[in-house]
């Protein structure tokens, strides 16, 4: 068992223990489609939980991102949702790209692993890009 207060989803775990540089995991709302080519890591368990930015927080203490992409229609829609997602990656010092949606979902289709949260905010979806430590 791990001692630390971290990622303890076993599968979560071992997925990001896997990457490589420039390999990229879409933390993704409830509603994203998932290809059936790209490992699912289903943390869903009812509507809201667990929440996006939770997930999101997790993930950026455990993982090194050299870059993200948003959806840049999240800015319009879900505006709560895209500034503090921003806030959060320049905070860790991650570049923030912006995609149409469309290519956003397209984008998914390379991704090593969706993380699927209960999230139900709009657009509320993230590709992160994988750095490396040194």
């Amino acid at each position: 068992m791990r001692s630390n207060d971290g990622i303890i989803h076993p599968q979560l775990s071992k997925v990001i223990s896997e990457f490589g540089h420039l390999d990229s995991l879409v933390i993704a709302d409830a509603g994203l489609p998932i290809p059936l080519t790209v490992e699912r890591v289903d943390l869903a368990y009812r509507p809201g939980s667990p929440a996006f930015l939770d997930v999101l927080d997790l993930v950026l203490a455990e993982f090194v991102v050299e870059r993200a992409v948003i959806a840049a229609e999240a800015v319009e829609v879900s505006p709560e949702f895209a500034s503090a997602v921003t806030e959060r990656l320049l905070a860790a010092g991650v570049e923030v790209e912006h995609v149409a949606h469309v290519e956003l979902k397209a984008l998914t289709h390379s991704a090593r692993a969706i993380v699927r949260t209960g999230e139900y905010t709009p657009l509320s979806n993230v590709i992160l890009y994988a750095g490396a430590p040194f």
